[in-house]
């Protein structure tokens, strides 16, 4: 079972929606203090080609992942840069191997076995929904771009990364 529930990544939401910029740059002060790798995954974008909105989209989800971590009352452990490749390379890995299947319906089966086992259901859930509604607004737009794939891999793995953490314990 999951540490962050559904009800932490509302909050999360509510909480950095009702947020000012002057408040999100205050989480993101923090965030450099406690999980500087993640943050940098998020800054590097640029260098990777990538364009306003998915620096955006990026810095969204980078925001709800670490507040859900708050709510979720559990003090979590600095992910390294090596834990953030190893958790890219599995999330490659299972990827290659659904789009590798024969058929349709054994990558399907196969898709849903990855998602029912994740450790963080509701915050991969909400990075998933977040992530595939910007994909298709960039789609309607027209403007998709080869790099559009840099902020949803960083937008999972960020979740993935904090799945496989070990939290050292448990808040009040």
């Amino acid at each position: 079972m999951g540490r962050i529930s559904l009800e932490n990544v509302a909050s999360a939401v509510r909480k950095i929606s009702a947020m000012s910029t002057s408040q999100q740059l205050s989480v993101f002060d923090e965030i450099a203090q406690t999980q500087p790798n993640l943050l940098a995954s998020c800054l590097v974008q640029n260098n990777l080609g990538v364009g306003n909105g998915g620096l955006e989209h990026t810095i969204k989800m980078l925001l709800i992942c670490y507040q859900s971590m708050k709510e979720s009352g559990f003090s979590w452990p600095l992910i390294s840069e090596d834990e953030q490749e190893r958790q890219l390379l599995r999330m490659t890995a299972a990827v290659n191997f659904s789009k590798g299947l024969q058929n349709r319906e054994m990558s399907d089966t196969a898709t849903q076995q990855f998602l029912d086992a994740h450790p963080e259901q509701p915050l991969l859930a909400y990075v998933l929904g977040e992530s595939t509604s910007w994909l298709k607004q960039i789609s309607e737009r027209g403007t998709e771009a080869e790099s559009d794939k840099y902020p949803l891999m960083a937008s999972l793995n960020f979740v993935n990364c904090i799945a496989h953490a070990t939290p050292v314990t448990r808040g009040s």
